[in-house]
């Protein structure tokens, strides 16, 4: 579920921010993101993340800095100690409307500001930054050929990342005015340092650098062959199912997880990206896609995909119960499924009926030290399965509007 969140900074203007959570559950804990310099809160990894961290039971609140995004204000008059500010007063919004995050996670410049923020957030518990400049003051090298232009006339237009931007003097003062080591020595918090080895913008020494300073519980990550923005879809994936699993180590989160709606089995939520949808079954979380030949993002199986996968799971624990009710020895058994129609192809026309024959195979591989006559028996139980069964009566499915 992803909603809005508008928030006041400390000078008044409205920040813009998403908040996403758990499809059916309340969040085991509350975690903030901080995009990297001159980015957004939409960013494909930053999203990428934030599912990944939904995915294992987080709610995550994700912002545009003032002057970025949808966010009031002029960029120009921003600097790195105004974007701690916007984090702090992005955590009081979230504390007052749902909880105060346990967690803060920052991408490049983001990420030095999440340090600086976290030693001024008292729920904070844990931080993990990714691509993280080892000083603030790093990020002038994206316009270090303006930086006499900005000394003499007190500002500078520059272009980063293909987009036009205003710095201003205060700005470079700013960044120099802040020391990371001084701060990352004090912090006395879990801190994950994720960082790829050939980050062409932030150069992987940063992270030595902040590792050596940060006392521990800390933790290096490779994200070895990523780019600095983690273009990739699997490597911002990764980042956020590591960051996930590597948080619950150290926050203190809520236990066990309850459903917010018992009466439903499985929720499916769609949003806007394609057709990439979230799953959630009981305490199980989980993604469904489509191909990206027929426009997915393939972050998950297809529709088909994990119907074959239902019938595969319900023949092979169907069979066996059976022969462990017989005793008889089997040490594996493999289904190969496939099925003769294409879902996207099936889509064409949703709305018209459709007098095709689906044809689904179901192919079994038996392991173990039974006879041929063991096996044909197997054959004949695995049809009874409880979904071959429901395939093949008569079914009607109910559709209607919820509230």
């Amino acid at each position: 579920m992803i909603s809005k969140l508008n928030f006041q900074n400390k000078t008044g203007q409205t920040l813009f921010a998403r908040l996403e959570l758990p499809l059916d559950r309340h969040p085991i804990a509350f975690a903030l993101f901080a995009h990297c310099f001159t980015c957004n809160k939409n960013l494909a990894a930053v999203r990428n993340i934030s599912r990944a961290l939904t995915q294992n039971g987080f709610g995550v609140m994700r912002f545009d800095f003032t002057g970025l995004g949808e966010s009031e204000g002029d960029f120009s008059k921003t600097n790195f100690s105004s974007n701690v500010q916007d984090l702090i007063a992005a955590s009081e919004a979230l504390s007052e409307n749902y909880e105060a995050p346990k967690l803060l996670i920052g991408h490049s410049l983001g990420g030095a500001a999440v340090i600086f923020a976290g030693a001024q957030i008292p729920s904070v518990e844990a931080i993990a930054t990714i691509g993280a400049p080892a000083s603030p003051d790093h990020v002038q090298h994206l316009f270090e050929d303006s930086l006499e232009e900005i000394q003499k006339n007190q500002f500078a237009k520059v272009n980063i990342g293909g987009r036009p931007f205003t710095i201003e003097k205060q700005f470079v003062d700013d960044l120099i005015s802040n020391k990371m080591a001084d701060v990352i020595k004090r912090l006395r918090k879990a801190i994950a340092i994720f960082h790829a080895p050939q980050d062409k913008i932030v150069g992987i020494e940063n992270a030595a650098k902040l590792y050596k300073d940060a006392m521990h519980p800390k933790s290096f990550i490779s994200l070895d062959g990523a780019d600095h923005l983690l273009s990739n879809k699997e490597d911002s994936i990764y980042a956020g199912d590591v960051i996930a699993n590597w948080a619950k180590r150290y926050l203190s989160i809520k236990s066990p997880e309850q459903p917010l709606k018992s009466n439903q089995q499985v929720v499916v939520r769609l949003g806007q990206d394609k057709f990439t949808t979230d799953i959630v079954a009981g305490r199980h979380a989980f993604r469904a896609d489509e191909p990206v030949a027929v426009g997915g993002n393939d972050y998950g199986p297809s529709p088909y995909d994990l119907l074959l996968a239902s019938l595969g799971a319900c023949t092979v624990m169907t069979l066996r119960m059976y022969v462990n009710r017989k005793k008889w020895d089997v040490e594996e058994m493999v289904v190969h499924l496939s099925h003769n129609k294409d879902y996207a192809k099936d889509c064409e026309d949703c709305e018209a009926s459709d007098t095709k024959i689906d044809h689904i195979y179901k192919y079994i591989s038996i392991k173990g030290n039974v006879d041929a006559k063991q096996k044909a028996r197997m054959l004949e139980i695995a049809d009874r399965c409880p979904v071959h069964k429901t395939l093949h009566n008569p079914l009607k499915v109910v559709t209607k509007l919820q509230a």
